[in-house]
């Protein structure tokens, strides 16, 4: 399948980043005109800008100066380039902290920030949504018909949230809509817990150091609360966008697995997903563990819409807010830009083109150091994506055909981080799901990253690790997945919760015991020094802090425990149903054991790799296809050279964070 690129009339890859010609505003007549000719040389065709910029957009109150703004924009024009527009929300200028105090956030200690940092106001304040649509407005009418302009950037990261007595407002209303009444509310929060019952609307506070944190429903909630305020903020700044430019696509950058926002969500109402791409490269064997888990995070961002989206911020050098601000190694910057493609982005972009020659992002990484010129090695590596880049323009708008799906639920992660049980300030869902795509990724076989409200339709295996709240009607959804003959793995930790965050009665894994054929009657938390087994095939594999004492019931046991008072009980199990089969792993394990396991089970579905020969350690494979062409990323992630048998490709011999792309013909997945 093959979907429009971006920019409807750029049938390109976009390569650029965030620039800030605001900042050399002083020097335009040298620097600007210089950066210009740096770009072409860099392969540059698309730049970001507008960001953090409203206060030199409206110094004081209705007082605009676009003049800047628009030279910039007829050089990109005149330059071939495309302007990525930004609007300017991610940071208000001072005067409007100081006439207008309530567009500052309160924080949960129910204290009003000062002016400073970046999205510092409340979403709920009539002012700053009236200021944001006046500048707004201004922007599209201005720029709608600019021959420059190709994407809207709205904001920046979004993030945070805000407890003023607005905001407080506005939850209720959100819970008033949701719960219809008071003993709703309360049966579904379990309020009777020390004795927090609510007898008026006006007595619920959000979440508090000062007042309630130990109400999982409240939490839960509020969590749910704030990713609806972010979808209405991005609803209410797109609107003159959408009215006066409507075939311009709009986005924002969201950060990866970023805890505070469910992005799925808040994907539903943009255009085209965008993601920040940081990840935090070593530069030797343990850039594997790194790059399974950017990989995860860019099919998370195609699985958000379903098609390619947008890396739209990336370093190619040292990430200066990093710990440790590491350059990347020889072949690195290349390596991550190609894995973002291969992944489906139909960009590479930065943070950013030109260093900033003060404030806290002075050393963080750019095309263009403070020293100016093409001649440094950062610049030739950038150059060097840019020459690929231009080479693959039958790839823009490629599919990533995938028989497998994960599942990662942004409500579930939030439902586990407040769950008091398991392994305190450890429950590792994030960690326990990356682990589990670590094992497709080292095979070389393709994976989307859903949350469990998505369609399993077209997928022929589906993994759950620790889905331990289940969403109205997830579990009926997967029984039918199952039933019509799909492949399903849960693990530990699933089905203990409903949607409001209240145990099943009756046994976990709540409503999916019969689709698994066993109930877990107990959870057995570890200690770092100690550990247990799993006995299966005969092997033993390590089991680790956490393990579910489960009875089959009418699944077959494959798998059992070595020791402690539960050995020789079912560690491993596989309930067949209808025309497919459900597994079930009841501990946390090793990699060994999920490279064993999932070997077998996608063996046994008929899920193939890309490659028919295994894949040597630090090596991956994934996939993109127009229809007609597959094109085949091999990526080496590891620090020393690998060889590869790539079947009719022949034996490639893939250098230190080296990538090789093979063209063949498509074959048909089949559901």
């Amino acid at each position: 399948m093959r979907f429009p690129s971006i920019v409807a009339r750029y049938p390109h890859f976009l390569h650029g980043g965030d620039y800030n010609p605001e900042q050399w505003l002083k020097w335009k007549d040298t620097i600007w005109q210089e950066d210009m000719r740096l770009a072409k040389l860099a392969g540059i065709n698309s730049l970001s800008i507008g960001i953090f910029s409203w206060s030199m957009l409206e110094p004081q109150e209705d007082e605009y100066h676009f003049e800047w703004l628009d030279e910039m924009m007829d050089m990109l024009a005149d330059n071939n380039m495309i302007a990525v527009l930004a609007t300017p929300t991610g940071a208000r200028p001072a005067w409007m902290s100081k006439k207008y105090p309530e567009v500052l956030r309160v924080n949960a200690g129910r204290q009003r920030n000062i002016f400073g940092g970046r999205h510092n106001h409340c979403l709920s304040s009539p002012v700053y949504r009236e200021k944001t649509t006046a500048i707004n407005i201004r922007l599209v009418a201005r720029y709608k018909d600019h021959p420059a302009l190709g994407v809207w950037h709205i904001s920046n990261e979004y993030g945070g949230d805000c407890h003023c007595p607005l905001c407080q407002e506005r939850f209720r209303s959100y819970l008033k809509g949701k719960y219809k009444t008071l003993d709703a509310l309360n049966q579904a929060w379990w309020s009777t817990f020390w004795s927090h019952t609510y007898s008026d609307w006006d007595e619920i506070e959000s979440p508090s150091p000062l007042g309630d944190m130990v109400f999982h429903g409240l939490n839960l909630d509020w969590k749910r609360f704030t990713t609806e305020q972010f979808v209405d903020f991005y609803l209410h700044e797109i609107k003159p966008m959408k009215e006066f430019s409507p075939l311009v696509p709009c986005t924002t950058n969201l950060m990866g697995i970023y805890p505070g926002i469910d992005y799925y969500r808040l994907a539903e109402v943009m255009d085209v997903a965008a993601w920040d791409n940081y990840p935090r490269w070593v530069g030797n064997e343990k850039d594997i563990a790194v790059g399974s888990k950017a990989a995860f995070c860019h099919d998370i961002a195609r699985g958000l819409k379903g098609k390619p989206f947008m890396v739209i911020e990336s370093c190619p050098s040292a990430t200066n807010w990093q710990a440790v601000p590491k350059l990347r190694r020889p072949g690195a910057h290349v390596l991550q830009s190609m894995q973002a493609v291969a992944h489906g982005s139909d960009t590479v972009q930065y943070f950013q083109f030109r260093k900033s020659r003060g404030s806290s992002e002075k050393f963080h990484g750019a095309v263009v150091d403070h020293e100016g010129s093409e001649q440094t090695r950062v610049f030739k590596d950038v150059a060097e994506v840019g020459r690929r880049l231009a080479s693959l323009d039958a790839v823009i708008g490629s599919d990533t055909p995938s028989k497998v799906a994960i599942i990662y639920d942004w409500n579930v992660r939030w439902a586990l981080d407040d769950a008091k049980g398991f392994l305190q300030d450890k429950t590792d869902y994030e960690t326990t799901v990356i682990d589990h795509y670590r094992a497709f990724w080292s095979m070389g076989i393709p994976v989307d990253v859903i949350d469990s409200t998505r369609s399993f339709d077209k997928y022929d295996l589906l993994v759950s690790p620790m889905l331990y709240l289940l969403r109205d009607g997830t579990a009926e959804r997967i029984n039918a997945f199952v039933e019509n003959g799909g492949t399903y793995v849960a693990t530990y930790a699933t089905g203990y919760v409903d949607s409001i965050d209240l145990c099943f009665l009756g046994g976990f894994p709540g409503p999916l015991k019969e689709t698994l054929g066993i109930w877990n009657e107990e959870i057995d938390a570890l200690f770092p020094e100690d550990e247990n087994s799993i006995l299966w095939q005969g092997k033993s594999y390590r089991a680790v802090g956490l393990c579910e004492l489960i009875h089959a019931k009418g699944a077959e046991t494959l798998g059992v425990y070595g020791s402690d008072f539960y050995a020789g009980t079912a560690a491993l199990t596989v309930n067949r149903k209808g025309k497919g089969r459900a597994y079930y792993i009841a501990a946390r394990t090793g990699p060994d054991f999920l490279a064993d396991f999932y070997g077998m089970v996608t063996a046994a579905a008929g899920v193939k790799p890309l490659l028919e020969a295994p894949l040597p350690e630090g090596v991956t494979a994934q996939a993109r296809s127009n229809g007609e062409t597959e094109f085949v990323f091999l990526m080496n992630f590891s620090g020393s050279a690998k060889t590869v048998d790539a079947g009719s490709a022949g034996i490639l011999n893939l250098a230190p964070f080296d990538v090789r792309i093979i063209e063949r013909k498509c074959s048909k997945i089949p559901r």
